[in-house]
């Protein structure tokens, strides 16, 4: 039966200013500034101090004539009329704390701060299509669809799409007939052969197989071809013996031509393309210094914009203002089109500002929590630490701090590293001291190490090692740290 009753119910809403500041927060310094570079462009009433965009010798009043123009058009047809005491224009004409917000780094530039390098050149697909192009026995037709079949490259070299999907594309967008006979001709005969040997391949095995043809011939690379052709299961999960018995060879000669293979590039694309494509720079967020024997704490100025509300904005506020009474429909709406671009703006700068304080108050607990590393760089001495502890700590929220965490750079004495990496599990040694998940990896990736590579320790020995120097860790916990480190099983550590 349904029955009508009252329930009290707390339910709670992200103001515009909380979801900008979240959205705000995770982002890199790169990010971060091609966010400012957004806003500045889409919000006329913000601005950089000292822009060269002002520096314009254009008269003041005709410019403020023009923009007031255009926003007139713009709200004619975007915005509602409204009446003007609706709005208070004083809001906006007193001086506020947050109109500007300045980077007050003495000495300093604003456009050495913004120097970024740019890197030019040709595209991976355009290096193997001048290539191709030099071929002479290709006439327009073959070099249109080899052309198109180079762009279905990808950045490791190889072709991923199946050929009869290639040979539809080629219908549909170039309007040519073509057999998956001429696409496997094209490419055999000349894709292929274009440098980076091992380019245009459909697989590893294939990959290998165009690099081992182009070789030298000999005994080795006979043996070679034979083991990737033949039995390239048996070779990628490193059955060596099974390898030995069926092809009725020696060790040392199958030793030989592993060495071949290994020498081979399985990614041939990443030669030239890791060389053109944008690099992203990594630059870190915060710099920790030692000075005086005390830690310092500092945020990259890329992440302290000098931004303000516009001037002329402001003006166009006071010149309404003087002139209420002869405020027309037109006008309001220009009026109502101001207020939202400087209430945007003044929101932006604010939010900046918390991100601001945010990352600091952030990285200064983490900095504290584990201080015993940044003064020694010594990973033993990295606290187990979780996200809760720091929320805890500053009060903030778990994923404010999962934000900072997982996104920004810290430069160190001992390197840059991603904050995230001085977050981990607790763990308890035989002495009942808490220990860092860190200074197991560490103790792991050494004894790995040090192993015989002809006879790798399994997961099981590892545990037992750890449980004699006075870590108690389960097979399985070591099997999921070696995952994390993206470290492979005892006989795919395997060597002859």
């Amino acid at each position: 039966m349904l029955k009508q009753k009252l329930l009290q119910k707390g339910k709670q809403k992200l103001s515009p200013q909380q979801i900008k500041l979240m959205k705000l927060v995770q982002l890199s310094t790169l990010d971060f500034e091609q966010r400012v570079k957004q806003e500045l462009e889409e919000n006329p009433a913000l601005e950089m101090e000292d822009d060269l965009l002002n520096s314009i010798s254009i008269n003041e009043e005709e410019e403020n004539l023009d923009i007031s123009e255009n926003m007139m058009d713009l709200s004619e047809n975007q915005n509602p009329s409204i009446d003007s005491d609706e709005i208070n224009i004083d809001e906006y004409l007193s001086d506020d704390e947050i109109l500007d917000f300045k980077n007050n780094i003495p000495n300093q530039n604003y456009s050495e701060k913004k120097y970024i390098p740019i890197i030019s050149g040709i595209s991976f697909q355009e290096y193997l299509k001048n290539q191709l192009h030099t071929f002479r026995f290709l006439n327009n037709k073959d070099l249109l669809i080899s052309d198109f079949i180079i762009g279905n490259i990808d950045e490791d070299g190889y072709i991923r799409r199946p050929i009869p999907s290639i040979v539809d594309d080629i219908f549909l967008i170039l309007g040519i007939s073509v057999t998956e006979e001429k696409i496997e001709k094209l490419l055999s005969n000349y894709i292929q052969k274009l440098d980076p040997i091992g380019i245009g391949a459909r697989n590893l095995q294939e990959c290998i197989l165009i690099q081992l043809e182009n070789k030298k011939k000999s005994t080795e690379i006979f043996l070679a071809k034979n083991i990737i052709q033949n039995n390239f299961e048996f070779f990628t999960k490193k059955h060596y013996q099974k390898l030995q018995n069926k092809l009725g060879i020696t060790k040392k000669n199958l030793r030989k031509a592993i060495y071949q293979i290994e020498k081979l590039n399985p990614k041939p694309g990443k030669i030239y393309s890791e060389n053109t494509k944008n690099l992203n720079h990594l630059i870190p967020d915060f710099t920790i210094c030692i000075v005086d024997g005390n830690l310092e704490l500092s945020l990259n100025h890329r992440n302290t914009p000098e931004l303000k509300i516009s001037s002329i904005y402001l003006d166009m506020l006071k010149s309404y203002k003087y002139s209420k009474k002869n405020i027309k429909k037109n006008d309001n709406n220009t009026i109502f089109f101001i207020k939202q671009k400087i209430d945007s703006a003044k929101w932006f700068v604010e939010s900046i500002k918390q991100r601001q304080n945010t990352l600091m108050l952030t990285m200064n607990a983490i900095m504290d929590y584990q201080k015993e590393y940044f003064f020694t760089g010594d990973p033993y001495k990295i606290k187990p630490m979780i996200l809760k502890n720091i929320s805890q700590k500053i009060g903030v929220g778990i994923s404010t701090v999962s934000r900072v965490a997982n996104s920004k750079y810290v430069n160190t004495p001992y390197g840059t590293f991603l904050i995230k990496s001085f977050f981990s599990e607790k763990m308890i040694n035989k002495e009942g001291k808490e220990i860092s998940s860190i200074e197991i990896k560490k103790l792991l990736v050494e004894s790995i190490e040090k192993e015989n590579k002809k006879n790798p320790l399994t997961d099981e020995k590892l545990s037992k090692i750890l449980k004699k120097k006075g870590y108690i860790v389960a097979r399985r916990t070591i099997a999921k740290y070696r995952n994390q480190m993206k470290i492979s099983v005892s006989r795919m550590r395997k060597i002859l």
